[in-house]
């Protein structure tokens, strides 16, 4: 009979899913960058991949907390909005729509992200677990806040060039 799964099991599970994404961001946010065409995006994006390195990081001492190796478990969703972030890239190069597409590429990672950032912190609190609640905050606070620029520099640039 299998055993009983219970809410630390969870939060490990889901720790590890989002520690397999960070580190698949951390590959794409260069590509992402270097196809980007507007200067701003550009620095953008180089800007959130050192956050996104700091975010393993954080990951990493939550792991160590917990007393369990950081390790990754394969995350089908980030797999496929990075995948889809690809597509955007092979099939509008060199067109002023690119840029656009990239944020919204981006924007599709943040809102994965924040999903579940906001869902650990909740589980950590529920957990007792402080440090990790502090930890997982302060990422989702950068997360959020990436959300809120890539939005402003759509806005105010990028979409502008694409209509």
């Amino acid at each position: 009979m299998a055993t009983e799964k219970t809410l630390n099991d969870l939060f490990l599970d889901t720790l590890k899913d989002i520690y397999y994404a960070e580190r698949q961001i951390v590959k794409t946010l260069p590509k992402m960058a270097k196809a980007a065409s507007s200067a701003e995006l550009k620095a953008g994006f180089e800007k959130h991949l050192e956050e996104t390195e700091g975010h393993v990081e954080r990951l990493e001492q939550i792991f160590e907390l917990l007393d369990k190796p950081a390790r990754g478990k394969t995350c089908d969703a980030i797999l496929g909005i990075i995948e889809e972030g690809k597509s955007i890239m092979d099939e509008f190069k060199g067109t002023a729509a690119l840029d656009a597409g990239l944020v919204s590429a981006a924007q599709a990672v943040e809102h994965y992200e924040i999903a579940r950032y906001g869902t650990l912190k909740t589980w950590a609190q529920q957990l007792g677990l402080t440090e990790a609640v502090t930890l997982l905050d302060a990422t989702l606070q950068e997360e959020v806040a990436t959300d809120k620029k890539l939005s402003q520099v759509a806005m105010a640039n990028v979409n502008l060039k694409a209509a």
